[in-house]
């Protein structure tokens, strides 16, 4: 079971959120207009966003057309000319509503699908994999930055942050509630380290080639993201996934996560 938070866990999430969301519930249809307003008025998040997007778009050059999954609040589309964005709701980035597990595509029409912070809000994961390994191209590339598991991380998420981080579950689904509200931040790091096996047997067309690796950029938060890395990428040694907030740590406490979805059968 997720640690529950404390009263003053509560009460410091709520002063440590931005003046512009903290009246705002997370599934309000006017949150995705609040954290752009916020991303653009913090410098140092706009930096985060600009180091996800660089390192999304540095694999997608070749990938046409890329389906942009949960745009939300994002810009991503400033880096990957003719993206499609899409959210689960009207957002000022999403050109589509769609729902991931039920994509609104052919197969093989899509060349690539990137998300930023999507898969742990997935409450069917397995639904999802299923249908991007039917609508992306064979040999093509489906790449998220997303949380991570670290033990600096794991203190973090568990305290401070208002989503469920839950490693320990013994599902991969969870409750449909909101889109936001609805999430387990450990998720991506259950998938591909904890249960590779399984995702293996469960989407094998999405899971054959999926590899991990790390962020190399400097500003890659708390081993909370994941990115794309093409080539032989090898999964993060002790010293990337330690959460240390220093030294070589610090510049790599991301991860990277591949997938080249097999050809449908």
């Amino acid at each position: 079971m997720p640690t529950p938070f404390p009263d003053v866990g509560e009460a410091l999430r709520r002063q440590l959120a931005h003046p512009l969301v903290r009246n705002i519930d997370r599934d309000d249809p006017a949150m995705p207009a609040a954290h752009r307003q916020m991303i653009e008025r913090k410098p140092l998040l706009r930096d985060v966003y600009d180091e996800w997007y660089a390192a999304l778009a540095a694999h997608l050059i070749a990938a046409h057309p890329v389906l942009e999954i949960g745009s939300g609040a994002g810009y991503l589309d400033h880096y990957v000319p003719g993206l499609l964005t899409s959210d689960v709701r009207p957002t000022p980035s999403a050109k589509i509503v769609l729902d991931a597990h039920r994509l609104p595509f052919g197969r093989a029409a899509l060349g690539a699908i990137a998300m930023t912070n999507v898969v742990h809000h997935l409450p069917d994961v397995t639904a999802f994999f299923a249908d991007a390994g039917r609508t992306v191209k064979p040999g093509g590339l489906l790449a998220a930055i997303e949380p991570w598991v670290t033990p600096w991380s794991s203190w973090i998420y568990r305290r401070l942050h208002h989503e469920a981080f839950d490693p320990g579950a013994p599902t991969w689904e969870f409750s449909a509630r909101g889109p936001l509200s609805s999430a387990n931040g450990a998720l991506p790091w259950i998938l591909f380290v904890r249960d590779p096996r399984a995702l293996r047997a469960r989407v094998p067309a999405v899971a054959s080639r999926a590899r991990a690796a790390r962020v190399a950029g400097p500003l890659s938060p708390l081993g909370r993201r994941v990115a794309p890395f093409v080539g032989a990428a090898k999964r993060p040694g002790p010293a990337a996934m330690a959460g240390s907030p220093s030294g070589a740590a610090r510049r790599s406490l991301g991860n990277v996560l591949v997938d080249h979805p097999a050809p449908p059968s």
